[in-house]
């Protein structure tokens, strides 16, 4: 682990008083640790608006698996883009709906686009598209 470097942060004492509560409330052990978190997670959602940072993306779908070739066309979709598929998990929700969390890794812009093009297709619900960057800023 890198060497860590003590800051100070001034708060008014009603912000504090919530962050503590929301902090407690979700298990951090520390402020600190919940603050690294925080910290983590804007450079990660800075990193997904650069196109061609690396990232992996769970690209979740719901859909009715009784719509015209519509597994047909999402497996052919990933099969295309094989370099980018990891992994996809197939969940029956009900009689009718399907839940697919595909993953996918590559260049943020590659897979924003492979991701908009299967929730696209006729038959699927709901998608959504959820980042996480690979590599950490060096600046």
């Amino acid at each position: 682990m890198s060497q860590v470097e003590r800051i100070g942060v001034s708060l008014e004492e009603e912000l504090l008083s919530k962050f503590d509560k929301l902090i407690a409330k979700q298990g951090y052990q520390s402020r600190s640790e919940a603050i690294r978190d925080l910290v983590r997670q804007q450079l990660s959602d800075m990193q997904v608006g650069d196109p061609k940072a690396k990232a992996v993306a769970a690209v979740t779908l719901v859909y009715d698996h009784h719509s015209t070739k519509l597994m047909e066309k999402i497996t052919s979709l990933q099969h295309s883009h094989l370099l980018q598929t990891i992994s996809a998990m197939h969940i029956h929700l009900g009689e009718h709906d399907c839940l697919e969390i595909i993953v996918l890794r590559g260049r943020v812009g590659e897979i924003k686009k492979t991701a908009e093009n299967i929730i696209s297709i006729k038959g699927v619900k709901l998608g959504r598209i959820n980042f996480v960057t690979m590599e950490q800023h060096n600046d």
